[in-house]
């Protein structure tokens, strides 16, 4: 066998192991993308309902505009985009406003027998728990990502075609704390 066929034969192999490595890299990294989309569009559902839930409440409890008020401004920070890290401390801050309006609600037992509140209540409840559901795949897919992407031999190529790992969603500093507490129960 002549040496050029031998030579051809490697440098063929080669070409073929990096572009499965490239198009394994890309089908990696449009998860991680389609993945952040999910959850996109979990929080756009969620900041469609929160104007319905505002004016429910606002019915029963006008004078808890400061409630009320913390979670439109939250609302619109939310919208703004930005970042991940901003969309996500904007989430957050939202995730934080609206449980204060719900623990508001609690105080108002007509609004909580609200047909229309119960409902608004329980579709936020399911946002929420998709919410959590797409970050959980999020993370999931970023980090099979980043793994693929320091994974020999993949690692040679990575770097050098734009592959750069991402991060995943995090729990911000100051409500770590909070999250890792048990919940006080009394009764």
């Amino acid at each position: 066998m002549d040496i050029s066929v031998i030579l051809l034969g490697v440098v063929v192999a080669i070409l073929l192991i990096g572009v499965v490595i490239y198009n394994r890299l890309v089908a990696l990294r449009q998860n991680t993308r389609n993945a952040l989309a999910d959850i996109d569009v979990q929080l756009k559902l969620r900041l469609d309902l929160v104007p319905n839930l505002v004016e429910t409440v606002k019915g029963y409890a006008a004078h808890e505009s400061d409630v009320l008020g913390k979670v439109t401004e939250a609302r619109a920070s939310a919208m703004r985009g930005g970042s991940l890290a901003e969309r996500t401390t904007a989430e957050n801050a939202l995730s934080g406003a609206l449980m204060n309006l719900m623990a508001v609600a609690e105080n108002y037992p007509q609004l909580r027998a609200n047909e229309n509140f119960m409902s608004l209540q329980t579709e936020l409840a399911d946002i929420e728990n998709k919410i959590a559901a797409a970050r959980r795949f999020y993370n999931g897919a970023v980090n099979e990502y980043n793994t693929g992407i320091e994974q020999f031999p993949a690692v040679l190529l990575a770097h050098k075609f734009g592959f750069d790992a991402t991060t995943m969603w995090e729990v911000p500093e100051g409500e770590k704390q909070a999250v890792q507490q048990a919940p006080k129960v009394s009764f």
